[in-house]
């Protein structure tokens, strides 16, 4: 017999609070080893999301850049890349102005990049400095006001304050992950055009480079390895001077080196992933020629020897040690130099069934149910509180963003917020999703809107007849390509009860023709070429079948979005609400694309669960908040 007290799902108490999932919390992205010291990057929700650079040396830890700074750059509108450090000292691209610093520690700033004609109109990332320290090499995203879009390109900027700057590699498109050989004599970089992203078909390049201390200049350009069919991904140098890359050529991104046509490693998992930022990191090499890499296998990251984490980013070497970011199940993201956490995620003083690890499950879709796609599935999980025998949790699906990205495998305390209070959650990787292949990634081609809400279905028709959830209880929820894929899901089948979009896109003509550059060309794959397809972008846009939209709604959105604008959730909660269903609205001032402020964050969830319990008639434990919902 159990000793758990018996309460309706969705009504348990839970010590996972709104305020915990910013209060003191930090989000550790980037990790740069110098030597023996390691420098990171963490986001603080409690200073309004700002980025500051912080290093580790000799056991001592200390934030390098300026009270207030915020080390971030805009470039493709997601960033990344924005920070680079060597030998003691930190160049970064801050926030305020996009403009490119070098800062040694203790000193003030010396600002290297001019002041373009219009504010951020220079945006930097994957800033390198060459072997003699006289120049920086970077990819540039140049704004003009005379250019339909922005010009994008391989720059080199002077380290001494003088703003001089040249201009390295032009013509493509886009480019990224410039790398300066060892010796500091050659120059490799991926490049790609419209329509492509940088996970579709990309070019390595490599090239001499011959620097001076008035001028840099490139020659004998020449073709690696990629072009049609195939997507390169971060080239590295190892300690020899030899150049490798991660290529799909062979489904899986694997690594190669230059000058083999087969893989030197090829793992059961998948080494790559999609670059929707600049500054992405997967494997790297000691100084004795050692390879560490990390691997998605299933939904979860591996990396030999830390078997208790789950997800790794950022996995560099210098010297002999290697350094990388990592999270588990239980435990939020921490920064690791060798074996040694250096700098340890909060400590959120849970009881280890809050935190339980989720099933991976694998299930049929597709409309013969002759294909499949993968998800986490968390059960609801509270040391204390169970569910009535005769009762099944609700279900909330989770569509993630990109679309072409997993599902993230680590501790998320906003999952938790949910499952501690007897929710269930299904994080989807529908086909599209990366960490399984090129194969699986294109099967989203001319088919966004469909195949993604295929699986979104099917995992919630599968565990409901598996007797998992309540199937009269059945939310859907996504950020961004995964709100739209909510809107689609509401508008075009009938198996959810309701829904929360974030930031989403409601409708897809307006989308292709007001969003920047670097996801200008996106849906061209996924729906088709425009203006040629219109009549598709028409028929797959939610905001064009009103009459499929009978489940309720909360819809969340940034006021400064420029990636999904926010008259697209304008568009959909006017619809929805002049047909009479329940909808609520919260427009967030400030917030771009994703939620970043603590204030934002707190609000957010909070009106979540309160909407949903009112939808559904409970009465949640705490964290509800004043919401309007037109129409009830």
């Amino acid at each position: 017999m159990s000793s758990k007290a018996t309460a309706p799902y969705g009504t348990w108490a839970s010590p996972i609070t709104a305020n915990m999932l910013v209060a003191g919390a930090k989000g550790i992205s980037e990790v740069i080893p110098d030597g023996d010291a390691v420098w990171w990057a963490e986001s603080r929700p409690e200073e309004g999301g700002r980025v500051a650079v912080m290093r580790w040396c000799d056991g001592l830890s200390e934030e390098i850049t300026p009270d207030g700074a915020n080390v971030r750059t805009t470039m493709h509108e997601y960033g990344g890349g924005a920070w680079w450090a060597a030998d003691g000292v930190l160049w970064y691209v801050d926030y305020s102005d996009q403009r490119l610093r070098r800062l040694h520690p203790g000193s003030d700033p010396i600002l290297l990049s001019n002041e373009p004609e219009k504010p951020k109109a220079d945006r930097f990332a994957d800033i390198r400095p060459t072997p003699c320290g006289q120049w920086l090499i970077s990819v540039l995203e140049r704004h003009r006001s005379d250019q339909p879009e922005p010009q994008n390109l391989i720059a080199a900027t002077a380290n001494d304050g003088s703003g001089k700057q040249v201009d390295l590699v032009t013509g493509a498109d886009f480019y990224g992950s410039p790398c300066l050989s060892p010796d500091g004599k050659r120059l490799a970089w991926v490049q790609w055009d419209h329509p492509n992203m940088p996970w579709d078909d990309t070019r390595l390049m490599l090239a001499d480079i011959d620097i001076t201390s008035d001028d840099v200049a490139i020659n004998n350009v020449e073709l690696v390895a990629g072009g049609a069919d195939e997507s390169i991904v971060q080239p590295l140098w190892s300690p020899t001077g030899v150049l490798h890359y991660l290529s799909d050529r062979n489904d899986l991104w694997h690594l190669y080196a230059h000058g083999t046509d087969t893989p030197i490693l090829a793992p059961e998992g998948e080494i790559g992933y999609p670059p929707w930022v600049h500054g992405m990191a997967r494997y790297a090499f000691k100084a004795d020629g050692t390879l560490v890499f990390a691997q998605y296998k299933g939904g979860i990251d591996y990396l030999d020897g830390y078997p208790e984490q789950t997800n790794f980013h950022s996995v560099r070497a210098s010297g002999s040690h290697i350094s990388f970011t990592s999270g588990s199940w239980s435990r939020e993201a921490a920064v690791f130099q060798d074996q040694q956490q250096i700098v340890s995620p909060r400590d959120l003083h849970l009881h280890s069934e809050y935190l339980s690890e989720p099933e991976v499950i694998t299930f049929p879709t597709g409309p013969a149910k002759n294909e499949v796609a993968h998800a986490l599935y968390y059960a609801p999980a509270h040391p204390d509180i169970e569910g009535p025998a005769d009762e099944r949790p609700p279900l909330i699906v989770l569509a993630h963003g990109g679309p072409t990205a997993p599902a993230r495998p680590q501790l998320s305390l906003a999952h938790r917020f949910w499952t501690s209070r007897g929710f269930a959650i299904a994080d989807v990787n529908y086909r599209g999703s990366s960490g399984f292949g090129r194969v699986y990634r294109k099967k989203l081609e001319g088919q966004w809107g469909i195949a993604d809400v295929e699986d979104c279905v099917a995992v919630a028709q599968y565990l409901a007849d598996r007797g998992s959830v309540d199937p009269k209880r059945l939310l859907i929820r996504g950020g961004s390509a995964g709100g739209f894929t909510v809107l689609s899901a509401l508008a075009f089948h009938d198996t959810f009860t309701a829904g929360a979009s974030l930031y989403g896109v409601a409708d897809l003509e307006a989308l292709a023709n007001d969003t920047h550059k670097f996801e200008s060309r996106y849906l061209d794959s996924l729906i088709g070429p425009w203006p040629e397809a219109s009549d598709v972008y028409a028929q797959r846009s939610p905001i064009n079948h009103l009459d499929g939209f009978t489940a309720p709604m909360i819809i969340l959105q940034g006021s400064e979005d420029a990636i999904v604008p926010p008259n697209q959730s304008r568009m959909i909660v006017d619809a929805l609400e002049k047909r009479g269903i329940p909808v609520s609205y919260l427009e967030f001032e400030g917030e771009q694309h994703g939620f970043r402020q603590a204030e934002t964050i707190i609000k957010a969830i909070q009106a979540e669960l309160t909407f949903y319990g009112r939808v559904f008639n409970f009465e949640p434990a705490g964290e509800t908040t004043d919401l309007e919902i037109r129409n009830m």
